[in-house]
């Protein structure tokens, strides 16, 4: 079974080489690596000059810095059986390939895996995740997704338009994108599995003033997805989260968690009241 992993990149060059270098240490001949480019420099020529002979990449350019019109531009592009989709400074852990093509190729009716983040320091990485693996509904894709541990076979990507490119990094509706696509999959009736044991380390989100500063953003793109696939007692329970979180900080004098609590609730409220456009996505044609 082939794979082709799409990595959409702005502004790192180190981080993507040590990307690669878990990339080439899976061992598959069968991989290829497209790397959407969306730097306005030659910054990563080095970078895809020290790693070309080692790993079958692709290297594609595009002036608009959206992420997931780099990541549809790459699906044009792919050729694997099963597309993923890593961000620029995550790191592959050992067999995690295999474990992807092998899980596919016992369920030919699976159209969808996915599985959490680790952290560096070991564990589970930033977020809410399912202690149980199984099935994925519209009531478990909040706790079961994440963009760069995200694989589809690559005709069900296609078909369902890709990613959306109104969410996502570069638009006002910050996360969520990998969410809205795994949703929009199985209210086609495709199937979808979340495996815990299946981790990509991420470095963990620290709490900052530019974490606050995004939180708004990805809020907004939370509130959007539910809108569009979840009923009012998930939209009450994100909402209620946010809000007590925002108390407690505050009682307990954690100023800039505050802040952080409230820019999330504001972000999810705003996303909720955007205008959900339920539409379907036209399909993507290859490149």
């Amino acid at each position: 079974m082939s794979l082709s992993l799409i990595v959409a990149t702005r502004g790192r060059t180190e981080e993507l080489s040590a990307l690669f270098d878990t990339l080439r240490a899976q061992g598959r001949s069968d991989l290829e690596v497209i790397v959407v480019d969306q730097n306005g420099d030659d910054r990563l020529g080095p970078i895809m000059a020290r790693h070309t002979a080692r790993l079958m990449l692709r290297w594609l350019r595009s002036d608009v810095a959206n992420a997931c019109h780099a990541r549809n531009l790459g699906l044009r592009h792919a050729r694997g059986d099963v597309v993923g989709f890593p961000d620029d400074d995550c790191l592959y852990l050992p067999y995690v390939l295999d474990r992807v093509a092998a899980g596919f190729a016992a369920a030919p009716d699976l159209a969808i895996l996915s599985g959490p983040a680790a952290s560096p320091e070991g564990g589970l990485g930033s977020g809410r995740w399912r202690a149980e693996g199984g099935a994925i509904d519209l009531g478990t894709v909040w706790t079961s997704v994440i963009e760069f541990n995200l694989f589809l076979r690559r005709e069900v990507a296609m078909a369902l338009g890709g990613f959306d490119e109104r969410m996502g990094p570069g638009t006002p509706f910050g996360s969520c994108e990998g969410n809205d696509l795994v949703a929009r999959a199985i209210e086609a009736g495709h199937r979808a599995a979340y495996d815990p044991s299946l981790r990509i380390e991420h470095p963990d989100k620290r709490l900052t003033p530019v974490a606050v500063q995004r939180a708004g953003l990805y809020g907004a793109g939370f509130g959007l997805a539910l809108r569009r696939h979840a009923g009012l007692r998930t939209w009450a329970n994100f909402v209620i989260r946010p809000a007590g979180g925002m108390v407690l900080s505050a009682l307990h004098g954690r100023g800039l968690e505050r802040e952080y609590y409230a820019a999330t609730l504001c972000g999810r409220l705003r996303g909720l009241m955007a205008r959900p456009d339920r539409a379907p996505l036209p399909p993507l044609e290859p490149a």
